[in-house]
Parts: C-alpha cells; structure tokens; sequence
C-alpha cells in the first residue's frame, strides 16, 4: 500500500478508530450480539434534489444514520421514509450553526459525513464546511466547476485531517470493471476508436434552472459529459489534445485524443437529436457508447452504486480529488477551446456528419 493510500485510509475511518475527536453515535449489534461498525452520524445538503434519494439509500444500507439536512426547498417528505427525526433547514446558515453547535457538543451527537447533493457551483462551498465541522465529505459529481477550487481543497483536507469524497459510481459498474481488466491485458498499442452519444429530452424548465447556466453548472460538458469523460479516461488513459466542433447551449461535440483511444463525442438536449419522439416519463433518453464498432452495453447494473460508493468511502477506498481531477480539467478545458473545423472528416461524430 502506497504512502498517499495509507494516509487516504487513515483519514477515511471513522473518528473512533482515528483516535481523533468524537466518537460514533451509537454501536450496531448484530443478532449474535456481537458489536458490528460504529453507526455514523451523516448530514446532507441539497436534499430535495434529483440526486438525494440514491444518497438518502446508501446512507441506510450502510447502517448510518442521517441526522441534518437542508435545502432551500421544503418539498422533503422523502425524509419520513427513513427517519422522523431529521432536523431539516431551508437555510443554509442555521444548518451551519447546528452542523458546529453539534461539533462542539457531546461526542456522541457529532456529524462524522456530509454528503453534498446540493447544485454544482455551491459543492465547494459546502466541502468547505464539512471539513470545518471536522466531517469527511462525500460529493456528487462534478466536485467542483473549476480546477483550480481542488488545490485549495487538498489544501483543506491536510488541514483539518477530513477527507473528500465523490461519486464516481460507474468505476464501480461490473461491467466497465471488466473492461477495464481486459483493457489491461491488451498487448497491442494500437488506439482504440471510441464514439459517445449521449442525447436527453429536457423542457423548459431545464434552461431556466441553475443546469441551464454555464456559470452555475459548468454547461452540458460538466454537467451530463462528466460521468462519461471520468470513466473514457480511467479506460483509456490521460488527455493528448481536444479539438471542439460545436458549441451550444443545448449540443456540444468534438474530437479528444486519449492515450490509447481516439473519442468522438456528442453530447446534447435538444430533444430533436433523438432518433425516436421522446415520451415524457416513458423515453427520453439516448445514450451509447461503442469501441471499435462494438456497442457497449451497460444500462443496468446501477441500483445500488451509490451504495458500493458509500462502502469504498467509508472503508478508506473512496474516490478523492486526485481521482476526480482529470476529467474536471478535462470539462474546464473543452469548456474553453475555441470552436475548430474538424482536421479530417474521420475526427467528426457520426451525427456531425450527417448534418
């Protein structure tokens, strides 16, 4: 195990075992009687969320409890589907009071994770006050908009001794796991042709919500391209070039040059894109991903990968900023490359050519 592993590990376990202030709430018996892991205390901002259910679940089927939640919006009942005795704020400044009232009350009360769900541009900020209220922090994608915001995040983390988390769940998908496996075995050096398509039907509430604003959600290359541009470079090494050959609010595409793969990418929701009528509730949605010609099929297998991502994260094995990184450079810098005519036909998605 590396240095850097270790001290990830050891910054990941929970305060009872680091020897550091605050132990857990309370000890988990199982039916034999004997003591299980220490049940922890999570808080999580953004609860009223798209995203905050699969979080509310892992929470629970890792045998913690949420105590403190917030979110501007009082639509929550969610929460009575796991406990009645969650303080809920609409303000973010009381749950900071509380979040710290309960850090300098008994040890038993203290929040050990704060899970971010809240929306993109505020992630940072609420990174920020895990780590003050001496929590470990577990964060959606993207971690933060800009890059820069994650050398003063490491900075925080040797600071306070916390740790930060995110969501790369499709790491954790058994089927990209053993591509990555096979990947590995590859003897050729030969690059590898990969196309990615990702098309969704959004209304109008889309455009006017913060995932509409490039400044707040980090446009359609960060907001939806993250989770694909994270798993294309974890399968297929670091970036060589990027060129952009569209640039729109609601579509985006262009040619990146992997280590060992050439990606031509499309990435839109503008409902027309879709090669079938989108039906609200029903399909709205078209992704694909092909290697060589070869469709990679992956659209199950997602029912509790947050959950696997709660696990890796509690048991030191989480995904940090390091892992996090690449691609958020990755989105930044699409994000400011120029529009490009494309060198050859070869360099443009299939969509583009047939416009």
């Amino acid at each position: 195990m590396s240095k850097q592993t270790r001290e990830r590990a050891t910054a990941s376990e929970p305060r009872e075992r680091r020897g550091a202030e605050g132990a857990p709430a309370s000890e988990r018996v199982g039916e034999s009687g004997g003591a299980k892991a220490p049940q922890l205390n999570f808080a999580l901002t953004g609860v009223a969320g798209f995203v905050a259910p699969r979080h509310l679940q892992a929470i629970k089927d890792t045998g913690n409890r949420l105590v403190a939640a917030v979110d501007p919006h009082d639509a929550v009942g969610i929460l009575d589907r796991y406990s009645f005795n969650v303080r809920f704020f609409t303000e973010f400044e009381r749950f900071d009071r509380h979040l710290e009232k309960l850090r300098r009350g008994p040890d038993a009360d203290r929040v050990h994770y704060v899970s971010i769900c809240s929306p993109n541009y505020l992630h940072d900020a609420h990174i920020r006050l895990a780590l003050r209220v001496g929590a470990h922090a577990i964060c959606e994608k993207p971690l933060v908009v800009n890059p820069w915001n994650l050398d003063a995040l490491q900075e925080l983390e040797r600071e306070t001794g916390g740790c930060v988390n995110t969501v790369l769940q499709l790491r954790l998908h058994p089927k990209m796991q053993a591509l990555k496996a096979r990947l590995a075995r590859e003897r050729s050096g030969d690059p590898h042709d990969v196309c990615l398509t990702y098309i969704t039907a959004r209304g109008r509430w889309y455009d006017v919500s913060w995932k509409g604003s490039v400044e707040r959600s980090g446009g359609l290359v960060t907001n939806i391209g993250i989770h694909f541009f994270d798993l294309l470079i974890w399968l297929f090494g670091p970036v060589v070039d990027v060129t952009v050959h569209v640039a729109e609010p609601k579509r985006m595409a262009g040619f990146i040059e992997l280590a060992r793969a050439r990606v031509h990418w499309f990435l839109s929701t503008e409902m027309s894109d879709l090669p079938f009528a989108a039906q609200p509730g029903v399909k709205t949605t078209f992704r694909s991903i092909t290697i060589d010609g070869e469709t990679l099929e992956f659209s199950d297998g997602f029912a509790d990968l947050h959950t696997r991502i709660y696990e890796e994260a509690l048991a030191g094995r989480g995904f940090g900023i390091d892992a996090a990184r690449p691609s958020i450079e990755l989105t930044h810098r699409i994000r400011q490359t120029p529009v490009a005519q494309a060198r050859a036909a070869a360099e443009l998605h299939p969509l583009l050519v047939k416009r």
